[in-house]
């Protein structure tokens, strides 16, 4: 009974039960799983059966249907058994490449069903324009509205239809309008992909009327014109919308999140964040990356380690933001701490998280982890050669960062415009001026590499900082484009390194006209006249700062401990450490006064006449609080890291080299333009900064 009822219940059996003429209907009734039909298309091959057009084309309609969705199978049959496939089957497989992703094979076969003199219809035809649109075919799109039109499609609803959403995908959104106004009968996709398409062109207005034309609306219009508006930085436009929503879904309450952050609003943003009852994975990056985005690197941080306590997994997006707020705050032991996780976890750090993390332990001053991640990494690309040669130039090490640049070049990989900023830099950080304008032309003669903005402010500053002023003057008269705060900027602090008060007016003054919001070119000034002893002129700017409502950000100075950053201001007196801090302030002046130190009081920039209280005024800077709690606290062996919100003053660099050799130490500082690495007296940058 048993073998009976298998027998009645197998479609094989029922199959050689039939008469060949009763084989296509076999096929039809007992088919359904993708083992059936690969069982009745074995023995199909077998009983020479397969040559039989309706069976052939029977078992290839069921090989592309969605439950099945077998492309090998079909395309064989469709190959290799077919004489003369019909179009039904053309437009079946057409669209099974569409579905699954290949839109290129789809577009090869309509080739080739042109090429066989069949006709496409209203079915292949909107098949073949989506897999046109995935793939960003502009000019096959094109082709294919024109055969549109030569074989009468030119009213069909469902053609028009993929023909707007197509040119919406290509950011031709007038031709997509175009065809839009010609359908009579505009459905809710239609007029969906028309404001898909103004919105990602950034014309977020004419989105909104036609939103308000729309007879009808769905969840997409909404969300679409949410997004639409929180991206372009209209968020109070967003939020009203946003709440006039008759029904809010996920993506919709993402996107706001992502308006708060990117217009800096961080607490609305919260407060969203706070509200929702669902979240996924992406209402967690939007608010990691926007604490990230705003600065806000602690917080960005903080997020991350809730999220993982929450059993959210991460994915790379993730891992880049929570890596850079790593890389903003230069707190190593956080960084291996993430490595780590990174690698437990199986992330792959051959593409972009290779990149984040040689950034993040350059930026953390470890470009000995900067290195091993760099030669860890098989399949190197540009951009973590280009990473690797930025770090290197930060830290001062111009010759290695020259030599991988030059290594790099001889392998055959073509540098990209980034990877020339970095060596221009690494050229300023070492004073290379001759190198500076090698590179600078190689990148114009040898790779046709046309300089950016970015590029001559890397020229400029080579100049700057070496002393060459008129040179970079007359480089900035000659650069093809305005030159921008940055170059401006430049010229202004090389002229306060070399005390030229003459350029640093005029570059002061250009400056202002151009940003006149940068708080820096009203310090640098204030600081040359300083300089200079014009105390009148110093008042004078201070006066115009205070008018404005500007005020100079105090120097600050910050050192990782047991996993807590210690951040110091000049004077600081509310560390819980005070006491033995400032004793140890005591030992160090007493130690570099053995030693020979005398106090370089021109780099008090206030107008204090005892020379007493501007020698008290050098020991308060904030680095020294922060080395005295460094020479505390950190273990012998291993190296005291700083990060100072402003560039270090030449009394303190040359303390602190003498403070490494004092107390064989190794002390890292990163300022905000490079790292100094001291060490047994000298420093890494062999006092050229």
């Amino acid at each position: 009974m048993q073998t009976q009822t298998l027998q009645h219940s197998s479609p094989i059996h029922a199959l050689q039960k039939h008469l060949p003429s009763r084989l296509h209907w076999n096929i039809l009734k007992f088919s359904s799983t993708h083992k059936e039909t690969q069982q009745l298309h074995a023995l199909s091959v077998k009983t020479n059966l397969i040559y039989h057009s309706g069976i052939s084309s029977r078992l290839l309609s069921l090989y592309v249907d969605p439950h099945i969705n077998n492309l090998h199978y079909a395309r064989s049959i469709f190959d290799r058994v077919l004489q003369h496939p019909s179009l039904v089957l053309y437009n079946l497989l057409i669209k099974c490449y569409v579905f699954n992703q290949r839109s290129h094979e789809a577009l090869t076969l309509f080739c080739d069903l042109l090429h066989r003199f069949l006709l496409p219809d209203n079915f292949t035809l909107p098949c073949v324009i989506k897999g046109a649109a995935r793939l960003g075919a502009i000019k096959e799109g094109k082709q294919i509205h024109g055969l549109v039109f030569k074989l009468g499609f030119g009213f069909d609803k469902f053609v028009l239809s993929s023909l707007v959403s197509m040119y919406a995908k290509f950011g031709e959104i007038d031709l997509g309008r175009r065809v839009f106004d010609v359908l009579d009968d505009k459905d809710l996709v239609s007029w969906n992909c028309l404001i898909d398409g103004y919105v990602k062109k950034g014309e977020v207005e004419v989105a909104m009327k036609l939103f308000d034309e729309m007879p009808e609306r769905d969840l997409f219009s909404w969300t679409c014109l949410v997004d639409g508006f929180s991206k372009c930085g209209k968020v109070e436009i967003a939020r009203e919308i946003f709440y006039r929503m008759p029904n809010r879904n996920l993506v919709s309450w993402n996107a706001m999140i992502n308006g708060y952050m990117k217009a800096g609003d961080v607490d609305s943003a919260c407060e969203l964040f706070n509200d929702m009852e669902i979240r996924d994975l992406i209402t967690w990056n939007s608010m990691i990356a926007g604490y990230e985005l705003n600065g806000r690197f602690m917080e960005a941080l903080e997020f991350f380690e809730t999220m993982l306590r929450g059993d959210v997994l991460p994915n790379d997006a993730t891992l880049v933001s929570a890596l850079s707020a790593v890389a903003g705050l230069a707190v190593l032991n956080k960084g291996r701490w993430m490595h780590s996780y990174i690698v437990k976890n199986g992330f792959v750090v051959d593409g972009v998280l290779g990149t984040l993390l040689i950034q993040m332990y350059s930026k953390c001053g470890s470009i000995e982890s900067a290195l091993t991640v760099f030669r860890a990494i098989s399949k190197k690309k540009v951009g973590h050669w280009t990473a690797m040669i930025v770090g290197l130039g930060m830290h001062g090490m111009a010759t290695q960062a020259l030599y991988l640049f030059n290594k790099m070049c001889r392998m055959g990989m073509k540098p990209i415009a980034i990877t020339f900023i970095g060596v221009l830099n690494a050229c300023s950080h070492a004073g290379l001026v001759n190198d500076g304008h090698r590179y600078f032309n190689m990148m114009i003669n040898d790779y046709g590499i046309e300089p950016t903005i970015e590029h001559y402010g890397c020229l400029v500053d080579i100049l700057c900082r070496t002393g060459y002023l008129e040179e970079a003057k007359s480089t900035i008269g000659s650069m093809p484009m305005r030159p921008n705060f940055v170059i401006w900027m430049s010229l202004l602090s090389g002229a306060r390194n070399h005390g030229n008060k003459d350029i640093g007016e005029y570059a002061a003054n250009n400056l202002i006209k151009v940003a006149p919001d940068t708080i820096g070119c009203y310090v640098v000034l204030s600081n040359i006249y300083a300089a200079a002893g014009q105390w009148d002129k110093v008042s004078e700017v201070r006066e115009m700062m205070k008018k404005r409502g500007f005020r100079k950000d105090p120097g600050s100075s910050s050192i990782e401990h047991r996993g807590v950053l210690h951040e110091f201001v000049v004077g600081d007196k509310s560390h819980p450490q005070t006491d033995e801090i400032h004793s140890k302030l005591s030992e160090m002046r007493n130690k570099l006064k053995a030693a020979g130190h005398v106090p370089d009081t021109t780099q008090v920039l206030l107008c204090i006449e005892d020379q007493k209280e501007k020698e008290a005024e050098l020991e308060n800077h904030s680095e020294r609080l922060a080395i005295a709690f460094g020479l505390i606290n950190v273990k012998s062996r291993s190296p005291i890291r700083i990060v100072k919100n402003l560039r270090v003053c030449n009394d303190c660099h040359s303390v602190t080299k003498l403070l490494s050799g004092i107390y064989n130490r190794e002390i890292i500082v990163r300022d905000n333009s490079r790292f100094h690495h001291f060490k047994n007296g000298s420093c890494s940058c062999k006092d050229f900064w």
